[in-house]
């Protein structure tokens, strides 16, 4: 947690109510899709993958691993390639699983912080850092976005101008208490067709 920086999560807590999408970190060569990738194809076994995509895509895992499995070892350049085939298909199967497209795999390092930190929690067992630091942010989104409407209400009435102010500070505070309300409601809606 310590090379997370606090402004950063900041900035996502002050900015969680209008993601519309979650941030994807299962493109990303650091992510822990192409971990148990890694791991899949280091041991041979399909087995460590198959929980990323849905049923009706395990097939397509299964031939993708059996083919780069045969080719791995046909010298280095035949083993980049099919690591990077089997990486490349597994995250798209993934991808498609969400209701996502796949827009290719992103280097290490690309994880947003948070996600990061979220990562680091569960192979911790302690995620309470973490839930602190996100819910001082949005409160403090809250907050200040109340403040900023509630001032504005004040004087609404004095000239058009003014009143277009405040409702323009308005939406913005319900908009964002709406959306932190529905993430807390129903979460982030990211499941497989067949789960639902």
């Amino acid at each position: 947690m310590k090379t997370i920086k606090r402004a950063s999560i900041l900035a996502l807590g002050m900015s969680l109510a209008f993601a519309v999408q979650t941030f994807a970190h299962c493109d990303s060569m650091d992510g822990p899709v192409i971990a148990d990738a890694r791991r899949a194809l280091a041991a041979g076994n399909v087995a460590p993958v198959l929980k990323w995509v849905p049923a009706q895509g395990e097939e397509e895992i299964r031939s993708a691993f059996a083919m780069a499995v045969t080719v791995r070892d046909q010298g280095e350049p035949a083993h980049h390639v099919a690591d990077r085939y089997f990486f490349e298909t597994l995250v798209r199967v993934h991808r498609a699983g969400e209701g996502e497209g796949f827009m290719g795999l992103k280097p290490a390092g690309s994880v947003e912080p948070v996600i990061a930190a979220t990562d680091h929690g569960l192979a911790e067992g302690d995620i309470d850092h973490l839930a602190d630091e996100l819910a001082a942010a949005v409160r403090k989104g809250i907050q200040e976005r109340f403040r900023e409407a509630y001032e504005r209400k004040k004087v609404a009435d004095r000239s058009v101008a003014q009143g277009r102010e405040y409702v323009e500070a308005y939406v913005q505070l319900t908009h964002f208490v709406e959306r932190v309300h529905d993430l807390v409601e129903h979460g982030a809606g990211h499941r497989h067709p067949e789960s639902k």
